[in-house]
Formats: structure tokens, sequence, C-alpha cells
């Protein structure tokens, strides 16, 4: 395999946290791989709520940190949350003076919107829904017009580079016109940034490529992944047999929107006393219940909003319109998807991982922030605190100065992932690692995905997708309880207000996955 030394630091991902991080890091030379065009295919670009901070007067990032603590369902590491929110305002005024258009009221204040399981209104958004690609709009704008860093389009990650038990670089491949053979990238440092794992399910509101791949990548080369069974499951993605499926924001309930099924029942008023503003995974499971019941949930936006959907929440209403639907005059027939991967690469409070010279932020982090349920738009947030701060970790052992662009040789077509084995492994995660999940259905799940992985033994993607859904599946079977986001309808209670956090290598999850496979179905 060729190899190229470079002295910049490797940014693999170009979502928020990754752009973010890059722009801290001037004037240290960065190269950041990005499989799509820079700003987009990222699911940073299609997040609708906003970024949560506590902007208003009455509001407190204390009480922000009690609101993600009691939503992560007793495993958030509260330190992570206190330290998070507290930076939260310091991270809206810097995208503010990047450029990033909020909504501000006549006086100049932030326009704040109330989300699930927040107690003050204190989300903050762009032009209702556009929060993600505007800020993303802004972000690419500076990146494109920063000198010492580098993109490499059309490329994307396959691997890390390790020499003497240090992470020093990542193997990477051209993806714009089909997969290539992969090339050595030696870099000053590595940051891992590339998004979650929810197009790793058949039913997901992710971009295609976000499919656990850079998550696998780290698995694979030996890092400690933590929380890997809590996958969120956004209640709202838009039933309009799309992949991925559109998504509904959670500020249409914000703004009064209800939920409904077929029979016009408010179904989420017996399932928790906060009815449409209870915690993600309450509401995803309730929604799944009554698609289960085939009573066609739908959420009704007609009184809470009327024509006003149109204006102020601009990507709900050309979804809907692309689907020959009116939300103005019928209710939006809704699913649970797989959204937000709380999981990920374990990290410490500065984004380093378990790996010498590796680092890792945004979703494909796991930093004890949103425990077993993320809180509302939370996710960004994340990716912004932890952006920074790995972009600070990792800048106190760079030298500064120029470097000269990297050039890729040409390199050979290689082997794809087999379309039917993906789908294949899509189905499998969402029968069986989905919603509600049964020891049997997991272990099902683990099956598959071990005859998968070997149908393509020598695809660094498609393994790197099996390592993944391995370690969500694998977790998920030892975790024999309820918690948060995580459902075992065989195992239905909680083991306890505060539980454990889980940590495991790609070795012992493969080592669940073989027992598993020995036990009766």
């Amino acid at each position: 395999m060729a190899v190229i030394d470079t002295p910049r630091a490797i940014i693999v991902g170009a979502g928020l946290a990754a752009q973010y991080a890059a722009l801290r890091l001037a004037p240290h030379p960065v190269l950041m791989i990005s499989p799509e065009p820079l700003g987009s295919g990222a699911s940073s670009a299609w997040a609708q709520g906003g970024v949560a901070a506590a902007m208003d007067p009455s509001d407190s990032a204390e009480a922000h940190a009690r609101d993600t603590v009691r939503a992560g369902a007793g495993t958030v590491d509260v330190q992570v949350a206190e330290a998070v929110t507290a930076e939260a305002r310091a991270h809206i005024l810097d995208l503010t003076g990047l450029g990033t258009p909020f909504d501000r009221t006549a006086d100049g204040g932030y326009v704040l919107s109330r989300e699930a399981a927040h107690s003050f209104a204190r989300v903050v958004r762009v032009r209702g829904d556009q929060a993600g690609s505007e800020i993303m709009q802004a972000l690419t704008a500076q990146v494109r017009a920063a000198p010492h860093v580098q993109v490499l389009e059309g490329v994307m990650a396959t691997g890390l580079v390790i020499e003497g038990g240090r992470v020093c670089g990542a193997r990477v491949a051209r993806c714009a016109d089909g997969l290539t053979q992969s090339v050595a990238l030696r870099g000053a440092a590595v940051l891992l940034a590339g998004g979650g794992s929810g197009s790793l399910f058949s039913q997901t509101t992710n971009p295609p490529r976000i499919c656990g791949q850079v998550l696998g990548m780290a698995a694979r080369a030996g890092a400690v992944i933590s929380d890997a069974e809590f996958v969120q499951f956004h209640p709202t993605a838009i039933a309009n047999g799309l992949d991925p499926a559109p998504l509904a924001t959670e500020a249409l309930r914000g703004e009064g929107a209800t939920l409904i099924n077929s029979r016009g029942e408010r179904f989420m008023l017996a399932a928790h006393p906060d009815a449409e503003l209870a915690p993600r995974d309450i509401v995803a499971r309730a929604v799944f219940a009554q698609t289960q019941a085939g009573l066609a949930p739908a959420l009704d936006t007609r009184a809470a909003l009327g024509a006003r959907i149109l204006t102020e929440f601009p990507a709900v209403a050309a979804a809907c319109r692309a689907s020959g639907l009116d939300p103005v005059a019928q209710p939006i027939p809704v699913a649970a998807a797989a959204h937000y991967h709380m999981g990920g690469i374990a990290t410490d409070a500065g984004g380093a991982s378990t790996l010498p010279g590796l680092w890792a932020c945004g979703e494909v982090a796991s930093t004890g922030l949103h425990g077993a349920n993320r809180l509302a738009s939370n996710g960004l947030l994340e990716a912004l605190v932890y952006g920074r701060r790995c972009a600070d970790a990792i800048a106190k052992g760079l030298g500064a100065g120029d470097a000269a662009p990297v050039e890729l040789p040409d390199l050979a077509p290689a082997q794809a992932p087999d379309p039917a084995l993906v789908a294949r492994l899509r189905q499998a995660m969402t029968d069986g690692a989905g919603v509600i999940r049964t020891g049997a259905g997991l272990r099902r799940t683990l099956d598959t995905i071990a005859t998968i992985a070997a149908a393509q033994p020598d695809c660094d993607a498609l393994l790197n997708m099996t390592a993944t859904a391995t370690l969500i599946a694998a977790a998920a079977l030892a975790r024999k309880e309820s918690r948060g986001a995580h459902f075992r309808s065989d195992h239905p209670d909680v083991q306890g207000a505060t539980g454990e956090r889980s940590f495991f290598t790609l070795a012992q999850a493969q080592e669940i996955r073989a027992q598993a496979r020995k036990e009766p179905a």
C-alpha cells in the first residue's frame, strides 16, 4: 500500500464537529477527509431543531444540566453535563460571530424553542427548522476560505494506520465514482468526526453514508466503544416511504402539535404526563406501538400552526409537499426511525480515545453527556464543545507553519459492499435491534451480522459497518434491563435509578456474538 506523509492534522469527517475543530486548529495545517462535497452528506446539515443553550435570563446552565441528566435515564456523567451546558452560551455567540443567522427577536434576543424533556425554551434555531443547514453553510464558507485547511472531497476513510502502538494516520480511498483501493496517510494527529450509525437501520433519518463506518474502523483498531446499545429513534420521521425518511422536527410539538392515530385519539395523553413533550424514547415507543397495531400514527399541526407551518418550518413543509401531503389540511403520517447514536468511541474530557494519537468528537464519540437517551438538541451542542476541546488538545502537539497540499495518486478500483448484503444488514438491525428488542431477536441479528461479514471478508467498508452493528447488538444483548432508548420487552424493568455505562472492545463484542450463535434459538 502506498504511503503519503504530511505534517497536517487529519480530520475524518466534514460535519459540524469536524469543521468547527478545523477552524479552531488555525494556524496549524489541517487535512479534512470528506466523502461528499463539503457541507453536504453530514447529519449536521439535516438537523432541524437547533442548538440547546440557556440563553434566556430566567434559564440557567444548571437547569440545562439537570434536564440532561434526567433525560439520560441514569447513565449521564453529571460532571460532563455540567461542564458542557456551562459552555453552551459561548458557542452560540461564537457561531453568531461566524455568520450563523439565528432567529432573533425585535430587541435582538434569540428566538428560543422548547423541545421534549426541556424545562425551558432553550433551543436556538434558524428559520424555524433550518438550524443545521444554516450553521453548516456559515462554517463551510469559513473553512473554504481558511488557508490552513485542505479538504479532500470524494474521499472516505477505510481504516487507521497504527505504528508502535500509536495511531499515526488513516487509510483513505476515493469514493465519488465507485470505491478504489486505499492509500495510507500519515499525519501529525488523527481526529475522527465522521458521524453516527443511523443508516445501519432500514428506517432512518440519517444521510446514507452515516452507517457506522467511522466508529467501526476505530473499533477494528482496538478502541474502546461506550454505550453502543443506546440508539435513539426519532418518533416523528415522516412516513412517506422514502429512504432516508424526512424529519418532522420536535419543535412542532413544542409549538403545540399533537400525535393522533387513525381513530383521532391523542395516544400520548395516556403514555406520559408530558404527553407529546415526553422524552424521545417514550414517544418513539408509543408511535412504534401505534404503527404495529395498524393505527397509522400522525402528527397533527393544523390547530397549533395552521398555515404558519409553511413559513416557520419550511423544511417540513417542503418534505410534505414532495410527498403530496398538505400539513395545513391534514395530519402528517409519522414513524419511529433511527436518528442518533448515543454510543460511540469512548473519550476523556479532552476528546482523547483509548488509542494513543486518536481523538473523536461529534456523534461518533461517546463522552458521557447523553447517557441512555439524548436530550433534544444536545447533539449539536456536544459537537461544538468537543470539537473545540479536541482541537485544543491536538494543537498542543503540533507545529505551526505551512504544509504542501496532499495529492492522492491514481487508485485502482476496489470491491464495494454488496448492496444486497447491506440491505440485509439494515433490515436485520431494524428487526432485532430496533425500537423494541428481545434476547432472541438480538441473537438472530448477531448471527446474521456474522454471516454478512463472512460473505465479503476483504471489504473494509462492509467490515466497518458489521463491526459497529456487532457492538450495538452485543451490548444490547448484554444489558438485561430497559433503560432510556434501550428497551428489552423480555427485561422491561430498569435496574435502579442509576445505571452503569457499558464499555466494550470489538473483540469482547465478537465473543458475545460467538456465544450467542451457540445458544438455542
